[in-house]
């Protein structure tokens, strides 16, 4: 692992469905990165899960990831569930498709060549680089609705 990342994503979405969007910022060393993008039908879990892969899609070489994210779907999912949903076939512990299974499988390959630690951090409230990427996510959506 060359180099250690932090990252914060966010998903937002207006209407659930609705049209959504995702923020990630990732800074190394004095290096910053800010990605952003915005669906037109979606859902905001699935705006939190894109905030997350296209980060980790984002780097060029393996590395050592800490990774924020104010969606407990996503931390948890990513480092507790997948096991379990892997095991069962893709399906929940009470026998349903998992939902975002797409995605799931996207995040755990993007997640593979890193070594991430997965951090939840409680949403709006005043940590400056959630509230960017929060930003991010909602001026995607502005910008996907000619706004």
């Amino acid at each position: 692992m060359s180099e250690h990342v932090i990252i914060y994503t966010d998903g937002a979405c207006r209407g659930n469905p609705g049209p959504g969007g995702w923020g990630a910022l990732l800074r190394s060393g004095t290096r910053v990165l800010e990605l952003s993008g915005a669906e037109r039908a979606t859902t905001n879990n699935r705006m939190e899960l894109m905030g997350a892969i296209q980060a980790l899609e984002a780097l060029k070489q393996p590395s050592q990831v800490t990774l924020f994210t104010d969606s407990q779907y996503v931390q948890k999912g990513i480092s507790e569930w997948l096991v379990g949903w892997i095991a069962r076939g893709w399906r929940t512990a009470g026998k349903t498709p998992v939902k975002n299974a797409d995605l799931w499988q996207r995040l755990q390959a993007a997640e593979a060549p890193h070594e991430v630690a997965w951090r939840w951090v409680k949403g709006h409230s005043g940590v400056p680089e959630n509230e960017a990427v929060d930003r991010l996510a909602n001026l995607a959506i502005d910008v996907l609705l000619g706004g």
